[in-house]
């Protein structure tokens, strides 16, 4: 839907907000939620989840070495709760691989597998090109506006 009839909507829309900030924050979920279904149907095919997904993309830059599994919670661009049971999933799924710490036996290394390595390669361009796709059409300016308020957002609320 195009036009006055959808402009209408939005204002409509926009007036059962309260305050600027509650509609800004609202319309900030809606993007980010469109922006995780388009990666999500893509990364499905591949068998994953947009969670797995991510963490797998932080296990192959962790490179051969790995990554214990905390740390791979805390490089991944959301919050998993249960870190255990997602790379379990992953390890079922053969797309990492994970073995205790010969250095310390209670850290478990999680690494990346052959699998997870061609998954991801196979996800790659599809995920760059609808991204692209997504957010392109702002331009350089524009688009670094928009990191620049999301990083002051961020510094705002103290994270």
């Amino acid at each position: 839907m195009t036009g006055p009839r959808r402009f209408a909507e939005e204002q409509h829309h926009r007036a059962s907000f309260a305050e600027t900030e509650e509609f800004a924050y609202h319309e900030i979920l809606r993007t980010a939620d469109h922006l995780t279904h388009l990666i999500a149907d893509l990364v499905q095919r591949e068998g994953l989840s947009p969670t797995q997904y991510s963490a797998l993309r932080v296990l192959r830059t962790a490179g051969p070495a790995g990554l214990p599994s905390g740390a791979v919670g805390e490089r991944m661009l959301t919050r998993e709760p249960d870190m255990t049971r997602l790379l379990a999933r992953l390890e079922e799924g053969w797309y990492i691989t994970r073995a205790r710490s010969e250095e310390d036996r209670r850290v478990v290394i999680a690494r990346i597998s052959d699998r997870g390595r061609g998954a991801l390669m196979r996800l790659d361009a599809p995920v760059d090109s609808a991204i692209r796709a997504a957010l392109g059409h702002l331009g350089t300016a524009r688009m670094e506006a928009l990191i620049a308020s999301l990083e002051e957002i961020r510094r705002g609320a103290g994270s």
